[in-house]
């Protein structure tokens, strides 16, 4: 909120209050430009007043993170994948700002090896095979619980460096980040596989420090009025769209991971009763209203009146088959560790 000052006896509204995000380590970087675009538009429905600008220095996200729990450095709020550790030290706005596609990794490969994982339909043919993630991120321990033989690397850009010079055999990336990925690296020798696709639950949340309720609030607020209005789902398909059908999930084979990292009392209810993320409606059909698409409706932990729960619905669609749904917890999904040759159920 913006803070009033007295001038000759009157008040006056002050600069927006200044919310800064960790400045990427790599210029550029595709993977910050819808979150940040979702967060500003969220702080800007939020009634509130804010300023949201990057922070001077690059950083890394475990030193975001850090510094964000402790308050010692000038990050406000971070993005990050969910885990137990980090709801415990942060205070998490609990709306997954990637509907789930965060989970969904297609491993990247050298081009010199393009039916590397041809023949894989279970987790077990991937154990004889190096992979990586970021040290600091919670995709390297659900892939170590796994037995996978992943190896925590520093540096963001370290991990196209090593696929390039064949010190790993894939690298999995999101669903939602690694088409801009392969084209910012394509001078490196890497490739998309089109055979398997890894898939386990999980949500990406904006994170604040726990005694920064105010802002947690208006993102919060921000965000309901961006489901609510329809915004949220027309910036969510603008991204991602073409991306989920490009992927053509239906003919991979789909590798399930446990994620043991989600809080034990977690659930959400995520569209689709086949594994699958939110695919945009065909234009024209009973599932496709002209003026919204895919609508969230969710509530948030730890705060009053809530109930950790998810549903994603068709706005203004009589047909309940347009939007089936299923439950996610951990319990039920800890011992889950399958491949089925696809067909993908894609709603």
């Amino acid at each position: 909120m913006p803070i009033l000052i007295l001038i000759g006896g009157q008040s006056a509204v002050a600069a927006p209050a200044q919310v800064l995000y960790p400045r990427p380590e790599t210029a550029g970087d595709p993977r910050t430009d819808y979150p940040v675009t979702l967060l500003r538009l969220a702080l800007a429905k939020s009634g509130g007043q804010f300023a949201l600008q990057p922070t001077r220095e690059t950083m890394l996200q475990g030193r975001a993170l850090s510094e964000l729990a402790t308050g010692s450095g000038s990050p406000r709020v971070v993005w990050s994948m969910t885990s137990r550790e980090r709801e415990k030290a942060l205070l998490p706005i609990r709306i997954p700002i990637y509907k789930g596609l965060i989970g969904w990794r297609i491993p990247l490969i050298h081009k010199q090896n393009p039916d590397l994982l041809k023949e894989v339909n279970t987790v077990d043919g991937l154990k004889t095979l190096r992979t990586a993630q970021g040290h600091d991120w919670p995709d390297t321990d659900i892939l170590r619980a796994a037995q996978l033989n992943v190896s925590g690397v520093v540096g963001y850009e370290s991990l196209f460096s090593m696929l390039h010079t064949q010190r790993i055999d894939y690298f999995p990336r999101s669903l939602a980040e690694i088409w801009a990925e392969i084209k910012n690296h394509s001078a490196k020798d890497i490739a998309i596989d089109t055979h398997v696709v890894i898939h386990y639950d999980t949500a990406f949340y904006y994170f604040v420090n726990n005694q920064d309720t105010a802002l947690a609030q208006a993102i919060e607020r921000g965000l309901e009025a961006a489901i609510a209005d329809g915004s949220f789902d027309r910036l969510f398909y603008q991204n991602y769209a073409n991306l989920i059908k490009r992927a053509e999930l239906d003919k991979r084979v789909v590798i399930e991971l446990p994620n043991p990292l989600l809080p034990p009392r977690r659930r959400w209810v995520a569209k689709n009763s086949g594994s699958a993320p939110p695919k945009p409606p065909t234009p024209g059909s009973e599932c496709a209203p002209q003026a919204r698409t895919c609508r969230v409706r969710k509530s948030l932990g730890d705060m009053p009146d809530h109930r950790l729960n998810w549903r994603l619905k068709w706005a203004g669609s009589s047909n309940p088959s347009c939007c089936a749904t299923r439950s996610i917890d951990r319990s039920s999904s800890s011992n889950n560790i399958r491949a089925r040759r696809s067909r993908t159920r894609l709603a």
